[in-house]
C-alpha cells in the first residue's frame, strides 16, 4: 500500500462509508448524551471511529474527563430503573480472555471540558460483521485496565446498537 503524506489511506477511508455503525444516545440521567461510532473493515482489522457529545463533564481544569467505552455482548439498550442499559449485558468476549483482552475492550473516550470526544483507533479483536446487532456502552468511569471483569468503569450511561449502514 503507497501512502501519500497528504492523504492517508486512513484518512481516506474515514470520509467513505463505514460497513457498520452505532448511533449513542445517553440514559435519562444523561439526555444531552449522544453521538455515533463507526466501523471500517481494513486489511488488518476493524478501523473504529467514535464521536460523542455530551459527555457530563465538571469544570475544573483536573477534573476526570475520560469515559470507558466497549462494546457489549447484549443486542439491547434496554433496561431497568437502576441500570436503564442492563439489556446490554457484560463485554463482548468472544475469546472468554480477561479484561482488558476482552474483544469488546476499546481504549477509553477524553472528552473536551465541552464533554465532546472523538477517537480513532484500529484493531483485530473483532471483525466488523461478528459485532453486528450488538450494544456499544459508554461508561460513567474510566476503565482502570485491572479490575476484572469490566474495569471498574461504573454505570453504563450512553449505549448504540451496532447496525450495518448496507442494509442490502
Amino acid at each position: 500500500m503507497e501512502i501519500n503524506p497528504g492523504l492517508s489511506y486512513f484518512h481516506t477511508l474515514l470520509y467513505g462509508m463505514p460497513a457498520a455503525f452505532a448511533p449513542i444516545q445517553g440514559s435519562s440521567d444523561y439526555p444531552n448524551l449522544h453521538g455515533i461510532v463507526r466501523f471500517y473493515p481494513v486489511v488488518d482489522g476493524v478501523l473504529v471511529n467514535a464521536e460523542i457529545y455530551g459527555l457530563p463533564v465538571q469544570s475544573p481544569i483536573c477534573s476526570n474527563h475520560v469515559f470507558g467505552f466497549h462494546i457489549h455482548e447484549g443486542t439491547s439498550c434496554t433496561g431497568n430503573e437502576s441500570n436503564p442499559f442492563a439489556d446490554a449485558k457484560g463485554h463482548y468476549n468472544p475469546g472468554g480472555c480477561e479484561h482488558p483482552a476482552h474483544g469488546g475492550d476499546m481504549p477509553p473516550l477524553f472528552a473536551t471540558h465541552e464533554g465532546f470526544a472523538w477517537n480513532a483507533f484500529l484493531t483485530d479483536r473483532f471483525k466488523w460483521g461478528d459485532i453486528l446487532g450488538h450494544a456499544v456502552i459508554v461508561h460513567a468511569l474510566p476503565d482502570d485496565f485491572r479490575t476484572q471483569p469490566s474495569g471498574d468503569s461504573g454505570a453504563k450511561i450512553g449505549c448504540g446498537i451496532i447496525t450495518r449502514t448496507d442494509t442490502k
